[in-house]
């Protein structure tokens, strides 16, 4: 059994001694990773009438991969893990590209944990479609792990297209592990479809369970070898 500790992303502030002295703490303490969360961007609810989000323009998120490349150069052991990066939402290229350094630079203890997200705000922002987030996200993951596993890629898909070009330098870890977050239908048939190390960030309730096992044996993949982490 691996043990981990939440980032106190909403509550630690902004000061970096509080969020080395946290990092340094866990890592002491024998927890096995740490995980953070993603936003981008808070909403104002007050100009959204109805709009209830458990996240706005008043909780503050550090961005992760930032946030990682700062703890890997204070800690030694402690897995590093996204739970989760909102894959659609980012240019997948530079996900790459950042992903990697944080691999290269914690010495090989990144864990992305990717989702799909839920505030639109975000994406309207950032330029990019929320309506297709999920179906994109497919096409992302198989972007990465070539980036990751290929000095040179070419990839001419229905949203990327990348032209004899690559990542100097590679991740230490080829390809970083991706989980996927979330506990809908979709979700858990991504997971066994795509043959996810694991997936994060979902109550390992047991229709759950079955229900990965069920779109892992209708793909003709081994359920047994996809974790759940709560």
């Amino acid at each position: 059994m691996y043990i981990g500790v939440v980032f106190p992303q909403t509550e630690i502030g902004a000061d970096p001694i509080a969020v080395r002295d946290y990092a340094q703490t866990a890592e002491s303490l024998g927890y096995d990773h740490l995980v953070a969360f993603d936003h981008v961007l808070g909403a104002n609810p007050a100009s959204r009438p109805g709009w209830s989000p458990p996240y706005t323009h008043k909780h503050m998120f550090h961005e992760p991969f930032v946030l990682f490349g700062y703890l890997a150069g204070i800690t030694k052991r402690i897995g590093l893990v996204t739970g989760i990066v909102i894959l659609p939402q980012r240019q997948t290229a530079l996900v790459a590209k950042q992903a990697a350094a944080v691999d290269i630079l914690s010495g090989g203890r990144l864990r992305l944990g990717i989702g799909i997200g839920w505030n639109e705000v975000e994406y309207e922002a950032l330029g990019e479609n929320f309506r297709n987030r999920g179906r994109r996200s497919e096409e992302q993951i198989a972007v990465l792990r070539a980036f990751w596993t290929q000095e040179l890629v070419t990839f001419h898909g229905k949203w990327h297209k990348i032209t004899d070009a690559g990542l100097n330098p590679l991740p230490i870890q080829r390809p970083i592990p991706i989980w996927l977050g979330g506990s809908a239908e979709p979700v858990l048939r991504r997971v066994a479809r795509l043959a996810m190390a694991g997936f994060q960030g979902i109550s390992p309730r047991q229709k759950d369970a079955y229900s990965l096992r069920r779109s892992s044996l209708t793909l003709g993949k081994q359920a047994e070898s996809r974790q759940v982490s709560a």
